[in-house]
């Protein structure tokens, strides 16, 4: 099969963008069961470690949750984790290589659809979350101003790129490629050019960094709801209307995670395994998460008034950076029948707190 090239500078240039993503069915040609479904995480561990790093839907592969559900079908689950980030998964999926996505950020989920690829969101896969804009510990800056003109660094056509320029716009600057130099790299290439002081910035979490002297956090920003976006969970379109009884099993086990996932009593657990990915130390997972005093709203499947909305503002963000030269179609996008049914199924319905589109929390 020939590869279909991917990339956010190339994306406006896929052809025929209605046959992107409709490799699934060829798996399984009496239409029954699927041999194998391909489940694809945007990032990787430290040096490409094939591990997640967090959240509810890290979580469904530490369980083993999937593994367990289809093990009497004699359907295998396949990991799949991109160094490259969201832009590589999309490269995957438009190659026919994946059937599901756990944990899409806004940028390259926008991008996706916008060219053409054939998916629909099932689920949340999280929300909210600290964000802390990183210097050298060296770095004389002392404000976010003291930054202008230099090098900063984010993996360009994720969703961390959209949370930097948010971030950058907080504090007045709205044209931050004209503000700042910014280059791409990936996390661990970032790490280590805040070691050596070749960059001035990155967004990052600071706790294992700051142990090992290697950085000081120099602004740094709490749930806020104009920084970040929630994550996404995905389908293929054709792998969607050829095994929908499949995808309802997914979303149940999903749901299910989500709500042991939002357990005090599973805090350490979690806290333990994201560390296997090396991307973040213990500590850092503490740190970051005990602050957060009820789960339930972090660990949300939900596809509420909130998420709505912010994917639509996502999308406007990206016609506003020039991120992406197409419209993105947002009616039809969403598929909320398979959570809906496993939020009925296990009894979940009034569990997770939905949010309003201005945030606030109800239930």
């Amino acid at each position: 099969m020939k590869r279909r090239s991917f990339n956010l500078g190339l994306a406006s240039s896929l052809a025929a963008p209605a046959l992107i993503g409709l490799g699934s069915s060829a798996r399984a040609a009496d239409g029954a069961k699927p041999t194998t479904i391909r489940i694809g995480f945007p990032g990787a561990g430290t040096s490409g470690r094939p591990l997640p790093t967090s959240g509810y839907t890290a979580n469904v592969v530490f369980l083993g949750e999937l593994e367990q559900e289809f093990k009497a079908d004699n359907i295998k689950i396949e990991w799949k984790y991109y160094v490259g980030a969201g832009p590589a998964l999309n490269e995957a999926f438009a190659n026919g290589l994946l059937d599901f996505c756990f944990g899409h950020g806004d940028l390259p989920l926008i991008v996706g659809r916008s060219t053409g690829l054939k998916h629909k969101i099932i689920a949340s896969s999280g929300r909210g979350g600290d964000v802390y804009l990183l210097t050298p510990a060296a770095s004389q800056a002392t404000q976010v101003a003291d930054l202008k003109g230099k090098i900063l660094s984010v993996q360009k056509g994720t969703a961390t790129q959209l949370v930097l320029y948010r971030f950058l716009a907080k504090y007045g600057f709205t044209e931050p490629d004209k503000d700042f130099r910014i280059i791409s790299q990936i996390a661990d290439d970032r790490r280590a050019s805040l070691a050596t002081g070749d960059i001035a910035g990155t967004i990052d979490t600071p706790w294992g960094l700051e142990a090992r002297g290697i950085t000081k956090r120099l602004a740094e920003v709490h749930d806020d709801i104009n920084i970040n976006a929630p994550g996404t969970v995905w389908v293929g379109e054709a792998f969607e209307q050829q095994y929908p009884d499949i995808v309802q099993r997914v979303v149940n086990r999903l749901v299910k995670v989500a709500h042991w996932s939002s357990q005090d009593a599973n805090r350490e657990q979690q806290y333990q395994w994201w560390t296997r990915s090396g991307t973040n130390a213990y500590l850092d997972n503490k740190k970051e998460w005990d602050r957060v005093k009820d789960l339930r709203t972090r660990h949300s499947p939900l596809l509420d008034d909130f998420y709505k909305a912010k994917i639509q503002k996502s999308i406007a963000e990206t016609r506003q950076y020039r991120l992406t030269r197409r419209d993105t179609p947002f009616e039809g996008w969403l598929e909320p029948k398979y959570l809906n049914n496993a939020l009925r199924e296990l009894k979940l319905e009034n569990y997770f707190p939905s949010q309003s589109v201005d945030g606030k929390f109800s239930g």
